[in-house]
């Protein structure tokens, strides 16, 4: 029964914590409400069966989640449709499956340097958490006491941070009868295919980005846990199954899954099971519970839409807090490197949109760029 008690944990701090960033990135793609709900049962699909299937054949919690930083970076996308955006989920689909098929285009993905990729990163989430301060201005008693209890919860238990935030702002729209529930029925769930559309500016400004994020951002963190608790994590295997169900579940809408790190960390842990070796069972029961919110999606997405647009906007940018820092950490962590991650994480954080890529692509040049003159010029000066 530990095996299912933290499946269960893990399940509910990876839904509650960044489902509202995923409901940010559907709007930004203009998504209609059938689609969001096709989108999220898509996902919880895709990380479902690749748990299932991973953890079964490999003996070991193999925990999948979506890609959150994926999501964040396509919300900051503009002028994107959804058939576009399901083109460029496919190509980070192909891109994935091709990293495990090929090592060389695995080792090239490595050379990017973690500064510039964590800039890209935290440039993208910044907006979202910057977003919760805005908020405050329109409606300050919700936000701030979501503010106040997602920081006091965190001192108890930073996983739990935003479980309690939300939580409590799930109780006060309530209360003060600022939710409004659905008046007609509501389907438990909805898949809804759309015919991708493979349109060159999406594919760079989007897919090749959404690719590169979460190869950094969540699935070498990913492995990293599996490593620490002990585990060898088949990394290729892990990369194209994952691939191989985001580019099957992404004509639903559904961008990307991966590698979990804070969900693995709860499956992995002895408070799963003492025994290492059985541990893996945590990784079985997590897919069967992502299949049944897979076939509840429409009702858990009628309850959260039914909440007001502060809680959702408060909740996804607590939820990204901690990303940020992390982010933030990498970028800044070298002293060679941190003119060229404050470009990055500059270029990022601002709505640039050149050639109709939107402002993450360019960050990765324009921070590859300083890098390169930065190198150069040292060089020089050590002949000189």
């Amino acid at each position: 029964m530990s095996q299912l008690f933290s499946a269960l944990v893990a399940v509910f701090v990876g839904y509650a914590a960044s489902v509202a960033v995923i409901l940010a990135a559907a709007q930004a793609l203009g998504a209609t409400p059938g689609q969001t709900v096709s989108w999220l049962a898509g996902l919880a699909i895709a990380k479902g069966l690749a748990s299932l299937i991973l953890s079964w054949r490999h003996r070991m919690p193999i925990i999948c989640a979506w890609s959150t930083p994926g999501a964040a970076l396509i919300a900051a996308a503009s002028g994107v449709d959804m058939a576009s955006a399901v083109g460029a989920f496919l190509a980070a689909a192909a891109l994935m499956m091709a990293t495990a098929a090929f090592r060389p285009l695995g080792a090239l993905v490595e050379r990017i340097p973690m500064s510039i990729a964590a800039a890209m990163l935290a440039g993208v989430i910044f907006r979202f958490v910057v977003a919760v301060f805005d908020e405050m201005k329109l409606q300050p008693a919700l936000v701030l006491t979501l503010l106040v209890i997602f920081l006091l919860a965190r001192l108890w238990n930073p996983f739990l941070g935003v479980i309690a935030a939300l939580g409590a702002g799930l109780a006060l729209a309530f209360a003060t009868g600022t939710a409004t529930l659905p008046a007609g029925p509501v389907a438990l769930t909805h898949i809804e295919l759309i015919a991708p559309h493979f349109d060159l500016t999406a594919i760079v400004g989007i897919g090749i980005p959404l690719y590169l994020v979460t190869m950094a951002a969540q699935n070498l963190p990913g492995f990293a846990v599996l490593r620490a608790a002990g585990y060898q994590p088949p990394t290729a295997s892990c990369l194209f199954v994952t691939g191989l169900m985001s580019a099957l579940t992404a004509p639903t809408g559904a961008h990307m899954v991966n590698m979990a790190a804070i969900s693995a960390s709860i499956c992995t842990g002895a408070d799963t099971h003492p025994d290492p070796k059985e541990r893996w069972k945590a990784g079985i029961w997590y897919g069967f519970l992502w299949l049944a919110i897979a076939a509840t999606a429409g009702l858990l997405l009628a309850l959260i839409l039914a909440m007001p647009k502060a809680l959702i906007v408060a909740v996804a940018g607590l939820g990204l807090v901690g990303s940020l820092t992390g982010a933030l950490g990498q970028a800044m962590g070298s002293d060679k490197d941190r003119f060229a991650g404050v470009v990055t994480f500059a270029v990022a954080a601002s709505s640039l949109s050149l050639f109709g890529v939107g402002s993450a692509f360019w960050s990765l040049v324009a921070g590859l760029m300083v890098l390169t003159l930065d190198h150069a010029a040292g060089r020089l000066r050590a002949r000189s």
